[in-house]
């Protein structure tokens, strides 16, 4: 039995590559290859500082919220493409990045869930003011019931102190929960932590060989309504 669905942000109901498109205005040529290396360098960044300091109870002393960690992978990135970041190209990228295009599906899957009376949430590494922004931009406002960052606990995904916040703010059994996510690493981390999970596995990839396989799978958000 399914009593809650709790969705990850970026990549999932939102496309993080959509940023492509303006970097490759501010740098031609190069706006596909700094869209991915941002990203690999903001999740990488996520995960050095929750490694670094993973059993502080009072989270990582090394924690910076995503926002700052959003904007350090980018300057990186552009170091290591040898583009030149100006402020006024940085000011761009990051506030595009506060509203990401979102995927398609993702207000009739919503609309047909809160329709059901399912109730549906957001856990995301994301920083509240990015996260509201990106949900209020996609006209999400009214179809999540909450929108949960890590920075309440300043452990990022996969930490199982980042999942637990499910718990404390729903009193419902983790095997009652549908976690969704298109990044499988994250997939797998709410199977670790005792999730039902769902890989949105949107580019048609393999499964990790590390750890089990999630519960389920699909190309794109509709396929989880027919387990709802």
């Amino acid at each position: 039995m399914i009593r809650l669905v709790v969705f990850d942000a970026y990549g999932t109901l939102f496309d993080v590559y959509s940023v492509g498109a303006l970097a490759e205005t501010l740098f031609p040529g190069q706006g596909a290859a700094l869209s991915v290396m941002w990203r690999d360098k903001q999740i990488e960044y996520s995960r050095l500082v929750s490694l670094s300091d993973p059993l502080n109870p009072l989270g990582s002393r090394h924690y910076q919220s995503f926002w700052d960690l959003t904007r350090l992978a980018l300057q990186y990135s552009c170091q290591r493409l040898h583009l030149e970041l100006t402020p006024a190209k940085q000011k761009q990228l990051m506030d595009q990045y506060s509203q990401l295009q979102a995927f398609p599906e993702n207000l009739e899957v919503l609309q047909t869930l809160q329709r059901n009376g399912m109730r549906c949430a957001i856990l995301s590494n994301g920083s509240p003011d990015m996260l509201h922004s990106a949900v209020s931009s996609a006209g999400m406002t009214g179809l999540i019931d909450k929108v949960l960052s890590v920075d309440e606990v300043r452990q990022f995904k996969t930490s199982p102190q980042s999942y637990g916040m499910v718990a404390d703010h729903y009193p419902v059994d983790v095997r009652d929960v549908l976690f969704v996510s298109s990044n499988s690493w994250d997939a797998l981390g709410a199977t670790w932590f005792g999730f039902k999970s769902f890989w949105v596995n949107r580019q048609g990839l393999p499964y990790e060989t590390l750890g089990p396989r999630p519960s389920y799978s699909g190309s794109n958000l509709k396929d989880i309504l027919p387990l709802l």
